[in-house]
């Protein structure tokens, strides 16, 4: 039976927004975030597989708890799963049997790869009151010494849901999400999320250390290194993240990345023939494919910071949105596919979305991807 001397008061899954966080992992996502939800005035109670960061925890105001049981004791509204993901069936299961005796308590995560937690969750049983959820927010650092809770400013998060999932649930996530830690949200199947963190991060990651790689292997590495600024910076920050960190994260999402470096490969084998070839059409139609992009973040740029919308809901870019009593989750991901944020939750089934900038595709009759005819329909 789950020990109550630390409890706080029982709460039904409601409309009200989370107030009490259990964080699972004081990483750098889940130590930032417990820092960050206690700046806004939650209480957060914290538990980390090693006590090292519960000295400075504790001075930052988070309770420390050296057991999973003493964590779900306290009775949260919301327990946020922030361990890696090799972790997870052994956390689980021991959160089952607790969680059991504290039906209310709402189960997320902040992990970049979503259908294998879901599977995770469900095989330990508890998948009835988890709802996905992942932070786009991060960068190459890691462990408790990183956490800052700005890491979380105008940070968009994934919610993701699938048939399934309840209502309620949902609700409670959505509120932690946009009242408690005061970020955005969109609403995402499992399997969208996961091909479009392969896309926008995971493989990124392992191009960006194939840039490093390159380096390291040339003969005038020192040079090059002296010579680099910029651009090479941008393009290599998150190579300099620790490299089991980053393999386990394209580990978790493999298929859809092992595809989306076979697409980058052909598009850049086709620039290398292009070159050879002194093609200079297909070279000025390889750089041009990317204008959509370019313009997309130029209008992304012109618009009011997230923050400040999220702040304002009153603003000219942002409208209600009705979320319907049935098929709730199909409404919610037609909103995502518009570009719509949501912003704030005004009532049980009325949600305040601000409106994005849409990515137009590129169109074109020429070939930009070597030979690969429907690489881009895919990507």
């Amino acid at each position: 039976m789950v020990e109550e001397t630390n409890a706080i008061e029982h709460r039904a899954p409601s409309a009200d927004t989370p107030s009490v966080i259990g964080v699972v992992g004081l990483g750098l996502i889940g130590g930032s975030l417990a820092r960050r939800l206690v700046d806004r005035g939650r209480t957060v109670v914290a538990w980390n597989h090693r006590p090292h960061p519960y000295e400075q925890a504790r001075h930052d105001g988070i309770i420390c708890e050296d057991s999973l049981a003493g964590l779900v004791g306290a009775n949260p509204d919301v327990v946020v799963l922030c361990n890696p993901l090799k972790a997870m069936p052994a956390i689980l299961a021991e959160l089952k049997p607790l969680l059991d005796a504290c039906p209310n308590v709402t189960l997320t995560d902040v992990g970049s790869v979503k259908g294998m937690v879901r599977e995770q969750v469900e095989a330990a049983g508890l998948g009835n009151r988890y709802v996905g959820a992942h932070p786009m927010a991060g960068n190459e650092r890691s462990g408790w010494s990183a956490a800052d809770p700005h890491l979380y400013d105008d940070a968009l998060w994934a919610i993701t849901v699938d048939a399934n999932t309840a209502y309620d649930r949902f609700l409670t996530v959505a509120r932690f999400v946009v009242d408690a830690v005061g970020d955005q949200a969109i609403v995402l199947d499992d399997d969208t999320h996961d091909r479009a963190a392969a896309l926008i991060s995971h493989m990124p990651h392992a191009v960006a250390t194939a840039l490093i790689n390159e380096l390291v292997g040339d003969p005038i590495r020192n040079i090059a290194a002296a010579l680099a600024a910029g651009s090479w910076r941008d393009m290599t920050r998150v190579a300099l993240t620790d490299p089991l960190r980053t393999r386990a994260m394209i580990e978790e999402d493999a298929a859809n990345v092992e595809t989306l470096l076979r697409h980058m490969a052909a598009r850049l084998n086709a620039v290398a023939d292009q070159l050879h070839d002194g093609d200079a059409d297909a070279l000025t139609e390889f750089f041009a494919a990317g204008q959509p992009f370019r313009d997309y973040k130029a209008a992304v740029n012109a618009q009011t910071t997230m923050g400040e919308a999220a702040a304002n809901h009153t603003d000219a870019d942002t409208t209600r949105l009705s979320i319907p009593h049935d098929g709730w989750q199909q409404a919610l991901l037609a909103s995502a596919a518009r570009g719509e944020h949501i912003v704030a939750i005004d009532g049980e089934y009325e949600a305040r979305v601000a409106i994005r900038s849409r990515l137009e595709r590129y169109e074109s009759d020429t070939d930009v991807t070597g030979g690969d005819s429907d690489v881009r329909e895919r990507v």
